[in-house]
């Protein structure tokens, strides 16, 4: 054991003397990690009002025109847009260029005709070629008909009490009875779920892609540290001592480990303090998926380390499953985004499960057994690799 403590430390003095370890494992995973936020609509963005702009012009100046114009304001699907100084022309030009979804034009005699029980039509602009102008025109029906209903029992009631004054206080009543209908649709959020921010769930997929690309992309050093001992005669000079392969090839895995490991950590604190990615909602889950991420993808580096007889194929050898393996996996671009069979066929990435682990906890709100087998799976993973490394190292080392 002491040996393979021994082999550990020397390899990560070696590792992280070299600058290159700092810019594959912390600095370049920021950097990217921040890049594809923006890229995917995260980092930087306010809160914006996604109901369909509608503009509005009223030509009666009524009380009710101007009682329609607040149940329109009051609406969850359209968001008025008004400007006094406008006229019809300068609404079909904003509708023509698609600054505006459609506009209303409330014409004269509009509130007088409620009052006769003969509404007039309002002026809808809009193009029929859109899907928006159906939803826009159903919201402005209802309206209508919210406003319409409510003038006749004010009416009725002016008239039971024989008393004029009596319509503004009974058409604010029946307005405002609108807002609480008998029946309603609620969406409620489990308390178990944490509500993220736009910029949070970009970076669920981002933070997480990018510090497990670049773990890959850090192996670079590490393997380079073998291929470096086997070039300068350093391992048979050590395989000549009381110290095993076995000694020689855990020492190796051990340090990579703890490499990988103490990346994964950095950088998911700076994701949960910087990004808001919450990686410690359920932090045993999150550090389980961490660690058999970490061990698959040492074993990886160790096999790659035993394979390159030189550093720019050791380079090459990183290089090829980084790229492959990271967008295969879904850490560019989500999986979800794309069919069913690019994701069966993700899912021979490694990455991929360790994706389907992170996203579990930081951005589906599932628990502790959600991750059960992604981590399997990456365990698995590790041991093939692990076997491999092995298999290599006994058949090409000093024979």
């Amino acid at each position: 054991m002491i040996r393979i403590l021994d082999i550990a430390q020397k390899d990560l003095l070696q590792i992280l003397r070299d600058r290159k370890t700092f810019m594959f494992l912390l600095i370049m995973p920021i950097a990217f990690t921040l890049f594809f936020s923006i890229a995917f609509g995260g980092t930087g963005q306010s809160a914006s009002d996604a109901r369909l702009p509608v503009g509005l012009l009223d030509q009666d100046q009524s009380a009710l025109s101007g009682e329609l114009g607040k149940v329109l304001t009051g609406s969850t699907v359209i968001r008025l847009d008004q400007n006094a100084e406008r006229t019809p022309a300068d609404l079909d030009k904003l509708v023509a260029d698609e600054k505006l979804a459609a506009a209303v034009v409330i014409p004269a005699g509009y509130g007088q005709s409620i009052l006769d029980g003969n509404p007039l039509k309002l002026s809808v602009i809009a193009d029929p070629s859109r899907p928006a102008t159906s939803t826009v025109q159903n919201e402005i029906l209802i309206a209508v008909e919210r406003l319409t209903s409510a003038a006749r029992i004010a009416q009725i009631a002016t008239q039971t009490s024989i008393d004029p004054s009596a319509f503004d206080s009974a058409l604010a009543a029946a307005l405002a009875a609108w807002q609480n209908p008998p029946i309603r649709m609620d969406r409620t959020t489990s308390p178990a779920v944490k509500v993220q921010s736009a910029n949070a769930m970009s970076a669920a997929n981002s933070s997480p892609g990018m510090m497990l690309q670049f773990a890959i992309a850090g192996l670079i050093t590490a393997a380079t540290v073998i291929v470096t001992e086997r070039k300068s005669r350093s391992l048979q000079r050590l395989l000549t001592t009381a110290t095993s392969r076995v000694h020689i090839l855990v020492g190796h895995y051990l340090a990579m480990f703890a490499l990988i490991f103490a990346q994964f950590v950095v950088l998911m604190m700076f994701g949960k303090i910087f990004l808001g990615v919450d990686y410690l909602r359920v932090p045993a889950a999150t550090f389980l998926v961490a660690a058999a991420a970490a061990a698959c993808i040492s074993a990886l580096g160790l096999l790659i380390g035993v394979f390159a007889k030189s550093e720019e194929q050791t380079v090459i050898l990183v290089m090829f499953p980084m790229f492959v393996l990271s967008g295969l996996g879904g850490a560019w671009m989500p999986l979800e985004y794309t069919g069913a069979a690019f994701q069966t066929i993700g899912h021979a990435s490694p990455i991929a499960w360790a994706m389907d682990g992170f996203k579990n906890i930081v951005a589906r709100g599932l628990g502790f057994n959600s991750v059960l087998i992604p981590a399997a799976v990456l365990s698995g993973y590790a041991l093939l690799f692990f076997a491999l490394a092995v298999w290599r190292f006994w058949s090409a080392e000093e024979k």
